[in-house]
């Protein structure tokens, strides 16, 4: 199985990424996204062995968007190469622990899962079944983000809550962005040469959406993320921990609903609630350049509430060998690392300010002071080279078992 190409999907709700990665070499061989589907301004933009292009979907709508990027895919590059789609799916509950091959029992039963990620499994489901109606005779196989931490032990993934809301209703912490949490962690055992399985490990997942995450022996033991998305830090627009008692104060005294309470905390909090200028931090770290106050004061809560929890993840690893900074932000913003590696001193972190600058690039990913009791590094992460790794062992394991 030498050479193999796997197709990575990750499906949104008006967005489809694709990423094709050769194997077992997991190297990237083209990405494409097709963005603002169902809408006017809806278009396709790909590169492609070096080929770069755009294209105009006129409102296309998921399944016409599939086509076209296939089509593009496979006017380039032979179909027969594809030996794999590893499709990226939000929640998988306490059912979907591992990787697993996608048939119509396990659809169903991902889509049985749509309670509890409702803005995530049921475009997800769009995209896998959209996909296997164009190549239908190659295996499918689902990556799941909360299946990184399902090992999470009842004290870290159950809340203290009458037990029967968990026994009956699947109410406890599941956690998210498990492939890129896993990815940096293997990497960042790598770059300390260690072994994966004898490391302990924080993992801080920065962009849009953030989350950090305790691993140890391989495997993660707490993480910032809940039930859902919006547990756990501050976001771009998600709020993160608040009080459970705010959606009844605010229905109280606002008279809103609790649905326009929970879509506000989702896409109206955040770093863009606190500025009341945007989500995005690179406009915030400018505008707190130039004075905004409240720009500068969504960094400072954002940097003090991602010190605190990477501080708390401490408890559970009793020790740690490293923190790892990912994502966008994690990778590119020396300015938000340096602030909170301020904040964590008790952690005997010391920070290197040129290291830091660099983003680590010339350092092998350090950014911490080589004396330093515990390592700061900065690695890139791709979440589609773990879909494709994992991927590739299902079908290495199939193999075997025929």
């Amino acid at each position: 199985m030498s050479n193999a190409m796997v197709l990575v999907i990750n499906t949104g709700s008006s967005s489809i990424k694709m990423a094709l990665v050769g194997m077992p070499a997991e190297q990237l061989v083209g990405e494409a996204v097709a963005e603002r589907l169902g809408e006017a301004g809806a278009k396709l933009s790909w590169n492609l062995a070096g080929e770069e292009q755009s294209i105009d979907l006129a409102a296309a709508e998921h399944d016409s968007a599939m086509r076209k990027m296939l089509d593009m895919l496979f006017s380039r590059v032979d179909k027969q190469s594809i030996t794999a789609v590893g499709h990226r799916v939000v929640h998988g509950g306490e059912r979907f622990t591992k990787a697993t091959l996608l048939n119509e029992p396990v659809i169903a039963e991902i889509e049985s899962l749509s309670h509890l990620a409702p803005l995530h499994n049921p475009a997800n489901l769009l995209g896998i079944r959209s996909v296997m109606k164009h190549l239908p005779d190659i295996p499918h196989v689902a990556i799941f983000d909360t299946a990184f931490h399902h090992a999470m032990p009842a004290r870290a993934r159950l809340y203290a809550v009458p037990y029967e809301w968990y026994s009956e209703y699947g109410l406890r912490r599941y956690g998210f962005h498990g492939s890129s949490h896993h990815y940096v962690a293997q990497q960042a055992a790598e770059t300390l040469g260690r072994n994966f399985d004898d490391c302990r490990l924080i993992t801080a997942h920065l962009g849009n959406g953030c989350s950090a995450t305790a691993i140890a022996n391989g495997v993660s033991i707490d993480t910032t993320m809940g039930l859902t998305p919006l547990d756990g830090l501050v976001m771009g627009s998600r709020s993160g921990d608040v009080d459970p008692g705010l959606h009844e104060f605010i229905a109280r005294v606002s008279g809103q609903s609790l649905a326009r309470i929970t879509e506000v905390l989702n896409r109206e909090s955040g770093l863009l609630g606190i500025s009341g200028k945007s989500n995005d931090m690179r406009t915030l770290l400018d505008a707190a350049e130039s004075g905004d106050e409240r720009a500068s004061l969504a960094v400072e809560i954002f940097c003090y509430r991602l010190a605190k929890s990477l501080a708390g993840l401490a408890v559970a690893l009793g020790s740690v060998d490293a923190i790892i900074f990912t994502g966008g932000i994690g990778e590119h913003a020396a300015v938000i690392r340096a602030k909170t590696a301020a904040q964590l001193a008790i952690l005997g972190v010391e920070l290197d300010a040129e290291k830091n600058s660099q983003h680590g690039k010339y350092s092998n990913g350090y950014i911490s002071q080589s004396e330093a009791s515990l390592p700061l590094l900065v690695i890139a992460t791709s979440e589609e080279k773990m879909i494709a790794r994992q991927s590739y062992e299902i079908l290495h394991q199939q193999r075997d078992i025929t």
